[in-house]
């Protein structure tokens, strides 16, 4: 593990967040395909706001189960919380995640080039998750 900083494109918001990175996460869904962004996820306990809560806006769309922050100022996503599980890792008895997948995009000093990708189908999410 190790912490990483990171931060919007303005610098606005700004955050710091503990973890293995091993590998990035591309996601297939409608927001990801047009946002471009590479997520890893981290636990809640290792990410940190720097910044205020409310320099941030909130994207949320459907039946809002996900939220996507973004800088009020340069509009980057550095991180979201993710909402549903695929019907895939309902399947396979996955625990729904708790904390944040970072815009790897947004960390200082990484070499994104260097990271093992991962395809995950955010086509098949589960929407309804009572």
């Amino acid at each position: 593990m190790k912490a990483y900083s990171g931060s919007c494109h303005c610098g606005k918001v700004r955050f710091t967040a503990e973890l293995k990175l091993d590998h990035v996460r591309v996601c297939n869904c409608s927001i990801c395909l047009m946002r471009g962004a590479l997520n890893h996820r981290v636990e809640k306990q290792n990410f940190i706001l720097e910044s205020p809560w409310n320099d941030l806006g909130i994207y949320e769309w459907g039946p809002k189960n996900a939220k996507d922050y973004f800088c009020k100022i340069c509009g980057i996503m550095p991180f979201r919380r993710p909402g549903s599980l695929t019907k895939i890792e309902i399947e396979q008895g996955k625990i729904p995640f708790e904390g944040y997948a970072i815009n790897v995009r947004c960390l200082q000093g990484v070499n994104i080039d260097q990271l093992p990708i991962q395809y995950i189908n955010g086509k098949e999410l589960v929407l309804d998750s009572a």
